[in-house]
């Protein structure tokens, strides 16, 4: 491994390359900008990613012109290029994104990362964003890194070599941190509701926000929970502190917090940092429906941007327009449903910020099913829970209506009614 500068780290990049770029709470930015900075020389360049943090200059004037945007999730530094011309989305599970790399649909020429400082064996870790950054630099002709002190050293098979690393930048700063947020009081209705399904040794799987912190909050009288999860943030700390959150009862990894990936504040790095309770692996196996099944009252704990009377749900697009991805959503929610005793659960308040009802007659024009209605089971809002398994259309529409806000309520019987005539 050679340690240079960025300018001549991000030099190994050809035009034509596909590239891809490391995400979350570990985005290599100073590698990224580096790159941008060379769109003058380079074309054709693919950059292949999932959310990222900080900015994303190649999907900006005049960057955009050498480089193009292949996401297979989108976030918000991203999302307006991906509803142009500029930039694509691909709609993939995460866990079947490694199969793009290993499977040659998307071979890497180059893989662009963060790491830990190498250990006394020269193994570096690639932190709290192990999830596709794995099979990427396992599968990229050619790896670049920044390597950053303030890097979490997760267990888990998170690492590379450095004997695998072409070139290296040294850097020291924070990784990207997400303080959690003011939990609202419908937020804690919410939380309360999803708390009340949730049994003493169930194995949990939550994202990250308000809701699945309020959810977490109302969990203090639980007892044996565990985590197998694609991500997790602060709202798990106070309830290991606690003896809450044990893993005494799972049964892949037991007593392990497994997980893809990590976002949130320093304290939860910190936490993180070479601490053997947590199990980091690459979204393959996190997010792998067979083995998540496997753990006991696997309970999926999953939002939903708008659901129809039938219990369809869309959770990654408003109409047409890209607004996130398909992400791990279904990979959980059907590993829920085949766990022995688990419960797949949708939880969202029933209208938007501006009172727009997210239970809907009909999804709108172009809007993706990111969850079909035969898959969802729980669904709960600030009104209530409901349980669609088992219940024809009539009477998921019945059910759904019922934990509405209260001034859609006419409308979606009325809704119903003209669908179903009764």
């Amino acid at each position: 491994m050679k340690i240079t500068s960025a300018e001549e780290a991000v030099g190994l990049v050809e035009s034509g390359n596909r590239v891809f770029i490391q995400g979350a709470a570990m985005t290599p930015n100073e590698l990224v900008d580096a790159l941008c900075a060379r769109h003058k020389e380079l074309e054709n360049v693919e950059i292949v990613s999932i959310h990222t943090e900080g900015s994303a200059l190649y999907t900006e004037e005049p960057y955009c012109n050498s480089f193009s945007l292949n996401s297979c999730f989108v976030g918000g530094n991203v999302r307006q290029s991906v509803n142009t011309p500029n930039a694509g989305y691909i709609p993939i599970f995460l866990s079947e994104i490694p199969w793009l790399f290993k499977r040659n649909i998307l071979p890497l020429d180059v893989a662009i990362v963060q790491v830990s400082v190498p250990d006394k064996h020269g193994y570096c870790s690639l932190g709290v964003s192990v999830d596709v950054a794995l099979p990427a630099v396992r599968t990229a002709k050619k790896i670049i890194a920044q390597i950053n002190p303030s890097v979490p050293r997760t267990h888990g098979t998170g690492i590379v070599h450095v004997d695998e690393i072409e070139f290296a930048i040294e850097i020291d700063r924070p990784i990207h941190e997400h303080n959690p947020g003011v939990i609202s009081d419908l937020e804690h209705k919410i939380g309360t509701n999803v708390a009340s399904l949730i049994e003493d040794g169930a194995t949990l799987q939550m994202g990250i926000g308000n809701i699945p912190n309020a959810v977490l909050d109302n969990l203090n009288n639980h007892q044996r929970l565990g985590i197998h999860t694609e991500m997790f943030s602060d709202g798990v700390l106070p309830l290991i502190e606690q003896g809450v959150i044990t893993g005494v009862d799972k049964a892949v990894k037991r007593g392990k917090i497994v997980s893809c990936f990590a976002v949130g504040s320093r304290k939860l790095y910190d936490f993180i940092d070479d601490n053997p309770i947590c199990d980091f692996r690459d979204s393959g196996y996190t997010n792998d429906t067979a083995r998540i099944r496997r753990n006991p009252k696997v309970t999926a704990i999953n939002s939903a941007i708008e659901i129809d009377l039938t219990g369809q749900v869309c959770a990654d697009t408003i109409g047409s327009y890209q607004f996130s991805g398909v992400g791990g959503q279904m990979d959980f929610i059907r590993g829920a449903s085949l766990s022995e005793g688990g419960k797949p659960i949708f939880a969202m308040s029933a209208s938007t910020k501006k009172g727009v009802s997210k239970i809907v007659p009909f999804l709108k024009e172009g809007a993706g099913v990111t969850t079909t209605r035969a898959h969802v089971h729980y669904v709960a809002t600030e009104y209530g829970v409901v349980n669609l398994y088992g219940k024809n259309l009539q009477q998921r529409a019945k059910a759904l209506t019922s934990i509405a806000h209260p001034d859609h309520r006419e409308a979606l019987e009325k809704a119903a009614y003209e669908r179903f005539h009764q």
